[in-house]
């Protein structure tokens, strides 16, 4: 691959264990008062991110989300509570924590409905930054289910402004079982931005896109309950400005699990035997480059570029943490 991305593995730099890389990643996070069980949460998701080289949305993360602990503005140790429940339909509240932790959570407890009922969706409220959506739909492909979520933060405007600022990106996955090919996982965030140039050439991607935006909006922001009062400043003590939805369907519920997985395969297969598009080398759908990357990694380790590696390094000594960097030779990938 010869694109520039902030999401493609790195040229150069050093390859570390995913386990030292989970050791870090809690060590870091103790020392900031959070739970030794919260702070395995954390690591596993951050580390599994990494892993499929989403590393905008992984322990590259761990800065931002020391400092806000710090600063008394996340809560480090929160007390996820169930606001309502029912069969299908669960809502918690992150009590001013980090995103990831109800939603981890949420997630393996509507599992456990879709199983019996067949979906089931989550609403998370009252915390900070979920990551990667895809963390949860992957959970989702582990029990053969199919899974979206969708997350969304509080934002403001004014008559003045112009109506795509209503619309803002917000991360959403989207994640489908397959048998021996890689599963397909829309794993995106952001939308097109509105300039008037793209807008005068391409105006129906706009609107598409802010259609897009609209809905990922309302659903991760407002139905989970972003905008109520008390989340927010000055009652909220938190930066409690994030809420998620996330949505469960069991696939046998709907077909056996084996048809859908060969018809995926089948599909999927197709598709990677076409064309690739320019200037890639292969031809691979939502999805197959981060579980080729994914597979790789868990042998291999985890690449570290050194501005990701330097960044775990000054926060690790800003905590007084010991890195285990320095037992890794840096190499070119």
């Amino acid at each position: 691959m010869n694109f520039n991305r902030r999401n493609y593995p790195p040229t150069h730099g050093i390859r570390v264990p995913s386990e030292d890389m989970k050791q870090l990643v809690i060590n870091l996070f103790t020392k900031v008062s959070m739970s030794v069980e919260n702070a395995r949460v954390m690591a596993d998701l951050l580390v599994q991110t990494d892993l499929h080289c989403v590393f905008s949305h992984g322990t590259k993360q761990l800065a931002d989300y020391i400092r806000m602990i710090r600063e008394g503005r996340v809560n480090p140790q929160p007390k996820i509570a169930v606001v309502s429940q029912s069969k299908s339909a669960l809502v918690l509240d992150g009590d001013g924590g980090m995103g990831h932790l109800p939603c981890y959570f949420g997630t393996q407890q509507v599992i456990s409905k879709a199983k019996e009922h067949g979906c089931a969706t989550l609403t998370t409220r009252n915390h900070y930054h979920f990551g990667a959506a895809g963390k949860y739909t992957r959970i989702a492909l582990v029990h053969d289910c199919i899974g979206i979520a969708i997350s969304s933060h509080r934002i403001s405007f004014g008559s003045e402004d112009v109506v795509s600022g209503s619309a803002p990106g917000s991360p959403m996955s989207i994640a489908i079982p397959s048998g021996e090919q890689p599963p397909l996982v829309l794993d995106m965030g952001g939308v097109l931005p509105y300039n008037p140039t793209l807008f005068e050439e391409y105006p129906s991607a706009i609107f598409k896109s802010m259609g897009l935006g609209a809905v990922m909006q309302s659903l991760g922001g407002i139905l989970a309950g972003i905008y109520k009062p008390e989340f927010q400043k000055p009652k909220s003590p938190w930066e409690s400005n994030q809420g998620a939805f996330i949505a469960i369907f069991d696939v046998n519920h709907f077909m056996p699990v084996s048809e859908l997985k060969k018809e995926m395969d089948r599909y999927i297969n197709e598709a990677r035997s076409m064309k690739p598009l320019p200037n890639m080398d292969q031809a691979e759908l939502a999805g197959g480059l981060e579980w080729q990357w994914a597979l790789e990694n868990k042998q291999s380790g985890i690449p570290l570029s050194f501005e990701h590696q330097g960044i775990l390094e000054t926060v690790a000594t800003e905590l007084a943490v010991d890195v285990p960097f320095n037992r890794y030779q840096h190499t070119r990938f």
